[in-house]
């Protein structure tokens, strides 16, 4: 829990600071998750990175069903799943007016799901709004994923360098790579595992031999 813990803080820290210095054209610029423009994405992220404090209040389920990895199963990625996730992003975006309110929101829905971590002991199981039931380790785990991955997806919206921090960048690609070394022949870093493995950046020819040669596959973020 405590790696787990400090990657979801450093990385949510991390994209807070980037929102303090935005302006307000920056919240319309388009991203690489059509039709959501910056306003949008970040209100799905600010959902996300908060989701745990309504979870935390509600009954625990009596055992575990899914892990991380199988938090990310088909089921949502259905076309209604992730309509309802378009739309229900759009909704929130436009009730935030600007920045400040964008940051300070923000703000406040990670920092408030860290404190409710923070008052749960380790076991602690959740159910999510999907109905995995889950330990909070590994639902924490999915979060890191979210606010990491979609931080890539901001970092390009926004022209900037991406921002991943190195304790996230070991939590998501622990995960995406089960736990497995990368092929030396591959010679990427964290950074470069995230970005190939979520389809951020393709993977070249001679990157695929690699991959065929050493039967090195990663976690699918779809059917």
């Amino acid at each position: 829990m405590d790696t787990v813990r400090t990657a979801f803080r450093d990385e949510c820290a991390r994209l807070e600071g980037v929102l303090r210095d935005l302006d307000e054209a920056d919240l319309d610029r388009p991203t690489p998750c059509p039709p959501w423009t910056v306003r949008d994405l970040l209100a799905h992220v600010r959902t996300g990175a908060g989701r745990l404090v309504g979870m935390l209040a509600a009954p625990a389920p009596e055992r575990a069903e899914v892990d991380a990895a199988g938090y990310f199963g088909a089921a949502k990625f259905a076309p209604d799943v992730d309509r309802d996730r378009i739309d229900g992003a759009r909704r929130e975006a436009r009730a935030v007016p600007g920045v400040p309110e964008v940051a300070e929101g923000f703000a406040r829905a990670w920092r408030a799901a860290d404190a409710a971590v923070a008052a749960e002991p380790p076991g602690r199981l959740v159910r999510t709004r999907h109905g995995d039931a889950m330990a909070l380790t590994e639902f924490l785990r999915t979060r890191v994923v979210e606010v990491a991955v979609h931080g890539l997806d901001l970092a390009d919206a926004l022209d900037r360098r991406p921002w991943l921090t190195p304790t996230a960048a070991a939590v998501v690609a622990d995960l995406l790579a089960a736990g497995r070394p990368v092929p030396e022949g591959l010679g990427w870093d964290a950074l470069t595992l995230v970005r190939k493995a979520t389809g951020r950046v393709p993977v070249t020819d001679a990157e695929r031999a690699v991959l065929d040669r050493t039967g090195f596959r990663w976690l699918s973020f779809s059917g």
